[in-house]
């Protein structure tokens, strides 16, 4: 069945947020000065402390957005999701966080991916995913790897379907090993594989909120506002996924892959 031109909209507007680009343009255009500042102020040892903080972040956020994920099925599955309230509570954890300096930014990440994650979720239901499906529970974390090309992505693939391509064989094999299990064992590996593969683009957004929070001229905003830029990113970058996937699920992955590309 071919796309309506409802859903034809529907696809352009999910790859205009897809293939955005990127988390450090809007920091400078939001807050008005340039993220490459901030980098310069980071301690060398920086990258190393990112990479640990950000597979842990992820971990944890997994293990604790499953709970309420599984016990949230019985909304109705296309109510409209609650963006404002994990807004809220991602402000107050930056605004605790920044007051403490960027070095409480390791203390803050896995509450604020936490809250991201459920804010994932609660979208990912509300385009008709069943998130009690270990599958979309996955795809939720998969949107941690979204938001812009790396310099090493193969340009003749989007960015948004190339991330999915790397990451299909790893969120596979973690789906499975998910179907058998009560609960999430951060340490198996067929979970850790597929979180280090995500870590490794989370960890560059998660560096350039670091690079934002240690700009003098961007600090003094404060941590809340550089979290409801943080959490609004991943927001925008759920709707662009699920509406996607909920395209793919009606007229089948390649149809709307090509149509996607085409655009």
């Amino acid at each position: 069945m071919a796309l309506s031109e409802s859903e034809l909209e529907q696809l352009a507007q999910a790859k205009a947020v897809l293939e955005n680009p990127g988390l450090a343009v809007k920091f400078s255009h939001t807050l008005g000065a340039p993220i490459e500042k901030g980098f310069s102020l980071l301690p060398d040892n920086w990258q190393l402390k990112v990479r640990d903080a950000t597979r842990d972040a992820l971990t944890l956020a997994l293990r604790g957005a499953l709970f309420t994920m599984k016990s949230g099925t019985g909304a109705p599955a296309q109510a409209a999701s609650s963006p404002r309230w994990h807004k809220l509570a991602s402000a107050i954890s930056g605004g605790v966080g920044g007051a403490m300096g960027v070095g409480a930014l390791f203390l803050e990440l896995p509450l604020s991916t936490t809250i991201i994650l459920r804010s994932i979720a609660d979208i990912a239901r509300a385009h008709g995913e069943d998130l009690s499906d270990p599958e979309v529970q996955l795809a939720c974390l998969e949107v941690f790897a979204l938001g812009g090309p790396k310099p090493t992505d193969d340009a003749s693939e989007s960015a948004y379907f190339g991330v999915r391509m790397a990451l299909a064989k790893a969120i596979t094999e973690a789906t499975e090993f998910m179907a058998t299990q009560a609960m999430v064992d951060g340490s198996a590996p067929a979970i850790a594989r597929l979180i280090a593969l995500i870590a490794t683009r989370f960890q560059v957004q998660i560096s350039q909120k670091a690079a934002a929070m240690a700009v003098p001229v961007i600090g003094a905003v404060g941590g809340a506002s550089i979290n409801l830029l943080f959490i609004d990113h991943y927001q925008d970058m759920s709707r662009g996924h699920f509406t996607v996937r909920k395209l793919e699920r009606l007229h089948g992955a390649d149809t709307v892959r090509a149509l996607y590309n085409a655009l």
